[in-house]
């Protein structure tokens, strides 16, 4: 039987056996190459209170089995997913994406982390040629720095950590700061949209102070816990005499996938969306394809064979590379 990840109690990770069930209409199936872990994301899981849970991020996997209602897909094909730490994976059809020819499999499950950032891009009022500041440099302040500076925007990273900043500068991003240049002539009134990923409550503060009047902070990092005694009326202070806009960066505002506009689904909701959630996806990975983000020595590949070590080695903080990739292809008993 295939093995998958299970957090079973708090901070307690084990592999587990499970039995795949007949494919459902629209479906296909196949064995998992790799899957992408949410290092924040899934220790903020392991804190709850309600288990098990099946964590997982993003997965590549290999079909194997197609419904027979599916159409325009074959065996053999690799597909990205937004799937679990698991030896197979079960997916609708419509939920997954090929991959570019040249991309390599592992690489590409970055693809779901760019997505987070991703929708801020599709909604802010912000445009290229603008000062956007991302605050927090992990995983996903580490990939939306880097597609800002694609699309055209003057980026600049802040965040303590040296080591992060270090391998920014690394990837091409040489504007990297220890703290906020608030009182600075180049960022005074200029900064059109800071994007927080760190869920640190001083970043959001300072950025609705840094921010240009009707500027943006968006909120994309998670606050999972407070780390100062930061008033609200300091923060409202900020959001009121700038005239800052202080939103949510949820990445699922936007829908799963397009929908041009249709006179009869005119109450069903997200009608003539153009941005969604996969083709963000399809975007992320295409410019991985392109190289357009170097990523040399900043991906750990990982056997998922003793899950328990791996997320003590996360939280203690022991893995130096932003982005950590399970290698499935080379599980004990696997191919």
């Amino acid at each position: 039987m295939p093995d998958e990840i299970v957090i079973v109690a708090k901070q307690a990770f084990e592999m587990a056996s499970y039995e795949d069930l007949p494919l459902k209409a629209g479906e296909v199936r196949g064995r998992t190459l790799y899957t992408l872990v949410s290092q924040g994301t899934e220790l903020g899981w392991a804190n709850g209170d309600a288990f098990p849970i099946r964590p997982g991020y993003a997965a590549v996997f290999r079909v194997d089995e197609v419904a027979g209602d599916v159409v325009g897909l074959r065996p053999g094909e690799l597909r990205f997913a937004m799937g679990a730490h698991r030896a197979t994976q079960t997916h609708l059809a419509r939920h997954t994406l090929p991959l570019p020819a040249d991309l390599d499999p592992g690489t590409a499950t970055l693809a779901r982390l760019m997505g987070v950032s991703m929708t801020t891009l599709m909604t802010t009022m912000a445009r290229p040629g603008d000062r956007v500041v991302i605050t927090g440099a992990g995983p996903v302040g580490f990939l939306a720095a880097h597609l800002f500076n694609i699309s055209g925007y003057r980026v600049t990273v802040v965040d303590p950590d040296e080591r992060r900043r270090a391998q920014l500068a690394r990837s091409g991003l040489s504007d990297c700061r220890e703290r906020m240049p608030l009182g600075q002539d180049a960022f005074a009134g200029r900064v059109a949209l800071v994007v927080d990923c760190s869920g640190h409550e001083n970043a959001i503060l300072d950025g609705c102070r840094l921010v240009r009047r009707l500027g943006e902070v968006v909120m994309v990092g998670v606050p999972w816990r407070k780390w100062t005694d930061a008033s609200a009326h300091d923060l409202m202070n900020a959001v009121f005499f700038n005239l800052a806009t202080l939103r949510s960066g949820w990445e699922w505002e936007i829908p799963l996938h397009a929908q041009g506009f249709q006179w009869e689904e005119l109450l069903a909701g997200y009608n003539n969306a153009p941005h969604s959630v996969f083709g963000g996806f399809s975007l992320a990975l295409d410019w991985l394809a392109e190289g357009r983000i170097p990523l040399d020595g900043l991906i750990r590949l990982v056997v998922p064979n003793n899950p328990s070590s791996l997320y003590s080695d996360i939280a203690a903080k022991r893995i130096e590379e932003p982005f950590i990739v399970l290698d499935w292809t080379r599980l004990e008993g696997e191919e």
